[in-house]
């Protein structure tokens, strides 16, 4: 099933990050990049969401969906903080411990699954939050502006990439320290 709509969708997440890097070197203003990005961002994330249910709606899950599916949102995320970094939106330091995180645990994860221990890895609520208070502060981050005239979406991006940054570190202890009894049984 390596061409199904869902896939197709999650394909569209990593043609996506040229896509809202190439719009920061438009010759356009701030303004209009930072929205067009935004959206561009919001957009391609929401496929992340909507490719799953639609592979279970329609029966169209596959073990190459399962795999290339967190990496499309990993290239996503670690892309967008780049920018970010590059913008002086984000600290450089959170962005090291987010993408330190996501190779880390992609790693472990490729190491359990190759000794037939990934359940002891699968994902937890507590990597989808993670998840989830990224995802919104990104594009938070991206707009850097103010809306609705109160709330000021580089202050509130900043906040929630801090928390992102917490919640990052956190879930990978978690991940470490179920993965640690079967770490600690192969490499006697």
């Amino acid at each position: 099933m390596f061409w199904t709509v869902p896939t197709i969708m999650t394909w569209t997440r990593i043609v996506a990050i040229p896509l809202i890097v190439g719009v920061f070197y438009l010759p356009f203003p701030e303004g209009f990049r930072n929205i067009v990005a935004t959206a561009m961002f919001v957009v391609f994330a929401a496929t992340d969401w909507l490719d799953g249910w639609l592979a279970r709606r329609l029966n169209q899950t596959s073990s190459f969906g399962a795999f290339l599916d967190p990496v499309a949102d990993k290239f996503l995320v670690c892309a967008s903080l780049l920018v970010l970094v590059h913008l002086g939106r984000a600290d450089v330091f959170v962005a090291l411990i987010i993408i330190g995180r996501e190779i880390a645990i992609s790693a472990l994860r490729e190491w359990m699954a190759q000794i037939g221990a990934s359940k002891s890895v699968a994902v937890h609520m507590l990597g989808k939050v993670k998840t989830t208070v990224q995802m919104v502060a990104i594009p938070f981050l991206l707009f850097d502006g103010v809306i609705f005239g109160v709330v000021d979406t580089g202050l509130w991006g900043t906040v929630l990439i801090w928390i992102a940054a917490v919640l990052t570190v956190w879930s990978m202890v978690y991940y470490l320290q179920k993965a640690l009894p079967e770490i600690r049984a192969r490499v006697k």
